[in-house]
């Protein structure tokens, strides 16, 4: 065995004793083979559209997850949906989600995954003309292969955010061969940016029946986006959040953290939320979410943090992704995405999740270095140009590197 495969064969390993340490003494039978379904607590659950779906409060993200232990040490704490993406470690996340939840009852979970056309500009979401149907529905059989699944319970198209877009015939029928063909149940969005535009084409397009959407208390204009979210879930789109701490921490050296418990809150007080996509990396998170769902009353004192997050002087990590910063630079650079692998690499500390998105953005490697002066003005305060040369020193750290 050679040295590289040697210390990847060690990693791998111990990454795996490390996931069975971190599962509770009432798990661990069930990890090791005991599938005592009736043991599983009973979490609370809301339905999830016109799907029927009845999610646990709290869903997984699983693009953290470091082994298959711990997916199956949350299936067996209670969670029932599962999301994964194509983008997530090159397909190797959709591997490990299939290794966490093999031998299971597959009427017991559910598994979403996202994948953009090879031909989208994942910096806009725009699609061009050469869409490719077949290749689009090749791309998402392959996933099924990766999961070891003979189908997923929902297919996403990610980047959502153009009406136009999203209501292209083409892709229309691509991804309502798919269900026809039975390798998905549901079909979805997943929308960053453009969220209130996606949420309506969702609803009148009357195919996409899931939404994932970015939403938390720094949301702008409230007001429409309820609207928006209350409208998508009349016509029978489930919806289920993500983003909602709004990047975790207020500033990137992580000090004074937000409330997680309190944010979360905050959005399960719109019941047009069926579930909460929570991207979890240990059982002290998982734990935590399970006691958090079991009673969504805002204390006082949650009032009170949350009052004091929503005045904080600091521009914390979230960027709104409103792209009005994208006209002002001369360089057109795409500075939105480059803020979510900003929020991604110091908020939730998932450097190999930053390091793909940042190359998603495509800078070019002397970005910023032409201006002295940044003449972006950023609407959350962001000091662009600091921000962009800062996160970019992740395009030179080698993959394995990353966690």
């Amino acid at each position: 065995m050679k040295n590289s495969q040697r210390r990847e064969f060690l990693k791998k390993s111990m990454l795996g004793l490390s996931g069975m340490a971190l599962i509770p003494g009432s798990l661990k039978a069930s990890v090791r083979g005991n599938e005592e379904q009736d043991k599983i607590p009973e979490l609370p659950v809301r339905v999830l559209g016109r799907t029927g779906i009845k999610t646990p409060l709290i869903s997984m993200g699983t693009g953290s997850a470091n082994t298959p232990a711990f997916v199956k040490s949350a299936y067996y704490a209670g969670l029932k949906l599962f999301f994964s993406a194509t983008y997530y470690g090159e397909g190797n996340n959709e591997i490990l989600v299939g290794e966490g939840l093999k031998g299971l009852p597959r009427d017991s979970f559910f598994i979403g995954t996202a994948a953009p056309p090879d031909e989208m500009d994942t910096r806009t979401g725009n699609l061009p003309a050469q869409f490719n149907a077949e290749a689009y529905v090749r791309k998402a059989t392959a996933s099924l292969g990766r999961f070891g699944l003979d189908y997923v319970d929902i297919f996403l198209l990610p980047y959502a955010g153009k009406r136009d877009v999203m209501l292209n015939e083409s892709l229309l029928k691509a991804l309502q061969d798919l269900k026809k063909q039975g390798k998905t149940k549901f079909l979805g969005i997943a929308s960053h940016g453009g969220i209130e535009e996606a949420l309506h084409a969702a609803a009148d397009s009357k195919v996409y029946d899931v939404a994932m959407i970015g939403y938390n208390y720094k949301t702008e204009n409230k007001e429409s986006m309820n609207e928006a979210l209350a409208y998508a879930a009349k016509a029978g789109v489930g919806i289920v959040a993500m983003k909602t701490t709004a990047g975790a921490f207020r500033n990137k050296n992580q000090v004074n953290p937000l409330n997680s418990d309190t944010a979360l809150k905050w959005v399960l007080q719109n019941e047009n939320i069926s579930s909460i996509v929570s991207g979890m990396s240990s059982m002290e998170e998982l734990q935590k979410n399970l006691a958090m769902i079991k009673n969504l009353k805002m204390t006082d004192q949650e009032l009170k943090d949350l009052s004091l997050a929503s005045l904080d002087s600091e521009n914390g990590l979230y960027c709104h992704q409103c792209r009005q910063c994208i006209p002002q630079c001369p360089y057109n650079l795409e500075i939105p995405t480059v803020m979510r692998s900003y929020m991604y690499a110091y908020g939730y500390r998932n450097f190999k999740h930053a390091q793909h998105t940042l190359m998603e953005a495509g800078l070019p490697a002397d970005s910023c270095s032409n201006c002295l002066n940044c003449s972006v003005k950023c609407t959350a305060g962001f000091n662009i140009k600091e921000r962009i040369e800062d996160v970019s020193r992740l395009r030179n750290v080698p993959r394995e590197f990353l966690v």
